[in-house]
Parts: C-alpha cells; structure tokens; sequence
C-alpha cells in the first residue's frame, strides 16, 4: 500500500542553465515536507553540463 502522509516528490531545475542558451536540462527529484517546507525549495546542485554548482528550484 502506497503510504500518506506529507512527503511529497518535487522537481528541482536549475535557474542558470536557461540564461546560458546552451541544450539541454540540468534536473533532480528530491522530497520535501508539506507541513514544514510549504514554499518552494531552492537548493544548490551540481550542474554537469556548466561543470559548477548552481541554484536549482522547485517547479510544477
């Protein structure tokens, strides 16, 4: 049985990675809590194809 509660799936894209122009995405799933987290998240992730960590946030 799938389990219910407040842990959700999100998306998170990286904001830098548009502005470049460059191809291609650079995305990740992470979970997050509802109850405790209930803005969008923003988390610094590694971008491989700009080879540097970047600001990625949640969309959907």
């Amino acid at each position: 049985m799938a389990k219910k509660g407040n842990r959700v799936q999100v998306i998170l894209e990286c904001t830098e990675h548009k502005d470049s122009g460059q191809p291609g995405t650079s995305r990740y799933i992470s979970t997050k809590n509802r109850k405790n987290t209930p803005d969008r998240l923003e988390l610094k992730k590694y971008n491989p194809i700009l080879k540097k960590y970047t600001v990625h946030k949640e969309i959907k």
